[in-house]
């Protein structure tokens, strides 16, 4: 049995609207598809893909980590 919502599942847009190399948003990590597709998804729809957008994000920060711990000594314009 399906959980009724009271309230619409909002949009994960953080109004960024840029894409990756992979094809994800930079901001909220949809796919284009997702993205077009947001309004007509139900919500169990919206919540699987806002599950897999935090998985994406989650592969986005390791990546990040990865990479730093990889040049530690390069520094950043405002490093000081």
């Amino acid at each position: 049995m399906e959980q009724i919502e009271i309230f619409e599942i909002p949009s994960p847009c953080k109004g960024i609207c840029q894409v990756n190399n992979r094809g994800y948003c930079k901001g909220c990590y949809r796919s284009r598809e997702e993205r077009f597709a947001w309004n007509s998804l139900s919500n169990q729809q919206k919540r699987k893909v806002i599950a897999l957008c935090q998985q994406r994000y989650k592969r986005f920060l390791t990546s990040k980590q990865q990479k730093a711990e990889e040049q530690p000594n390069k520094q950043t314009p405002f490093d000081f």
